[in-house]
């Protein structure tokens, strides 16, 4: 896996109301609210945080 590989993640909507695993995912992710930003190296760990609640993400390549 190349070093340079690493994501842009943004929350776009809430986790209000989400599944309480959901949550906390998210805030494993690092994200606080919508429209707070992140960038990781994409693992597969990270890579499956995504695919979980993707539904709230942005994810854009760095």
């Amino acid at each position: 896996m190349p070093e340079n590989n690493k994501v842009k993640i943004t929350q776009i909507k809430s986790s209000i109301g989400r599944l309480p695993g959901h949550r906390r995912t998210v805030a494993a992710l690092g994200l606080k609210k919508i429209g707070s930003s992140k960038v990781h190296t994409l693992t597969p760990s990270i890579r499956g945080m995504i695919n979980q609640v993707g539904y709230l993400l942005k994810v854009e390549d760095v």
